[in-house]
């Protein structure tokens, strides 16, 4: 097993953050999560107790954001692997019929979230020189689907955001865009329905998934992977 690693993931109270949580816990990590839910922040606290915290955050306040990395990062130091995986998706709707609220907030949570979270625990990470970011993009960070415009675009955009970002790191870091797949989550069977049941449970996808993001290195550096 790779060396303890501190590692940062937003969105774990359900889907592919918990299930990661729960195996980089599992594989010996230290792992520093937040997500909206009170209730899941709390369970997840009583299945990993040790040196892991999780926090009631929202992602898409940057007042929230800088007060939770302050925290992290005088008790824990700079995150080994930074991890932004925090999204929601609109309801399936044709773009003209998706309300100015619900795609402000879907800009607000998947564009504006990770910058938030990168806003306020980058700059440690390159005091230190060393760490690795993971931008989670999607399928539809790469081409389009009907109904889903407002979700498409910010994948699009976490795409191009992290290679920019990319060029911006020092020697030794890397920020990656990374497409998890298909996995049956709650998001997906907000688009698909029960087709949805067709594709990998987050756990068994987390089982493949960890092992893949424990190894990108610096050379990984801007280059928009796919687990798998």
């Amino acid at each position: 097993m790779s060396a303890n690693k501190i590692i940062v993931i937003t969105g774990v109270t359900r889907g592919l953050g918990r299930a990661m949580s729960e195996e980089f816990v599992r594989l010996g990590h230290t792992v520093l999560g937040c997500g909206r839910s009170e209730k899941e922040i709390a369970r997840l606290n009583a299945f990993s107790k040790g040196p892991h915290a999780f926090g009631r955050v929202d992602v898409s306040s940057d007042q929230q954001v800088k007060e939770w990395s302050a925290q992290l990062l005088k008790a824990y130091g700079p995150p080994d692997l930074l991890l932004n995986n925090a999204a929601i998706i609109n309801k399936n709707a044709p773009l003209w019929k998706v309300s100015a609220q619900e795609f402000s907030d879907v800009i607000d949570v998947n564009i504006k979230g990770v910058v938030n979270v990168i806003r306020h625990f980058l700059p440690a990470m390159v005091g230190r020189k060393s760490g690795t970011i993971v931008n989670f993009s999607s399928g539809w960070g790469r081409s389009t689907d009907a109904e889903v415009a407002p979700y498409c675009a910010t994948k699009w955009a976490i795409e191009g955001l992290t290679q920019a970002l990319a060029q911006e790191l020092p020697a030794g870091m890397a920020a990656i865009p990374l497409n998890p797949g298909i996995i049956d989550t709650g998001m997906l069977r907000s688009c698909f329905g029960t087709a949805a049941g067709h594709y990998p449970a987050p756990r068994e996808w987390a089982r493949q998934a960890v092992p893949f993001i424990l190894k990108l290195t610096a050379r990984d550096n801007g280059r928009a992977l796919t687990v798998g």
